[in-house]
């Protein structure tokens, strides 16, 4: 069986997994955490001469519907909401098969609005269904040629739960015990509040669960603290119909120790 090693795991930002019918929970974090923006000074910005794609997603991914953010960067680094480069509210791709010496146009005209409400880097979402297992590369117009690589696996093939997959028990760190984990939490400036059961005690409890690992701190794409952000949120407007929960990436201050729930859903 084929993961999503710990190098592709840490360089994305916070992985959420939600089991049972929790659909819905995962369309409001989603809808939250930078929502689409429209500026009216760059409809139609051009994408700068150096620009280059910042993948925003697993290179291992599972057959079916995919989704594909993207941000940008140029010489001079990323490509922020408030920066002085301009960015588009639109970018549009394509996505070719590029195993066995293909080179084959899959999908085209792709569109994606730009995201960036309360995010210091903006996002660029792409969507599209992708049935057939094999190597892939999802190219911008007006962009690199080598554009972003993922490989798209069957369901079976990997090891990360998805959306509706069963999650193992497992004792994630809570207010109560936190298990060799320290901090639990590193949002600021305080803990959020997902940390008052375990996974395994919310595996007892029959509700959807809605589980989030991520590390504000150490993010590396700076967009785990506000998919916390949005989850908490949600969470609050839940009601109890769900059982939300936050890990952390790390089980150290300095982020040299990979926390066990990381091991546990196979993210290693």
């Amino acid at each position: 069986m084929r993961s999503t090693t710990r190098r592709e795991f840490l360089a994305t930002s916070g992985r959420v997994i939600v089991v049972g019918s929790g659909a819905i929970a995962l369309g409001s974090l989603a809808a939250a955490c930078g929502s689409p923006s429209s500026d009216p000074d760059t409809p139609g910005v051009p994408l700068p001469e150096d620009v280059q794609i910042v993948q925003r997603f697993p290179q291992n991914l599972v057959s079916g519907d995919l989704r594909l953010p993207l941000s940008l960067a140029s010489a001079g680094g990323l490509l922020t909401t408030d920066g002085p480069t301009k960015t588009p509210d639109v970018l549009t791709a394509r996505i070719l098969r590029i195993d066995d010496g293909r080179n084959d146009v899959v999908a085209e005209g792709l569109t994606a609005q730009r995201h960036d409400a309360k995010l210091a880097t903006p996002y660029w979402p792409f969507f599209v269904n992708i049935e057939q297992t094999g190597f892939y590369r999802i190219v911008l117009d007006g962009g690199p040629s080598d554009g972003a690589a993922f490989q798209v696996f069957a369901r079976g093939d990997i090891a990360v739960p998805g959306i509706g997959d069963a999650l193992p028990a497992f004792d994630t760190p809570t207010f109560d015990d936190a298990r060799g984990v320290d901090p639990i939490c590193t949002q600021q400036p305080e803990a959020c509040p997902l940390h008052e059961v375990t996974l395994t005690e919310a595996l007892s409890f029959g509700k959807p669960i809605v589980l989030l690992v991520g590390t504000p701190a150490h993010c590396a794409t700076g967009t785990c603290a506000p998919a916390l952000e949005a989850l908490v949120s949600v969470a609050a407007r839940a009601s109890g119909a769900y059982t939300f929960i936050h890990a952390e990436v790390y089980a150290d201050r300095d982020a040299t120790q990979v926390a066990p729930v990381v091991t546990a859903l196979g993210m290693n």
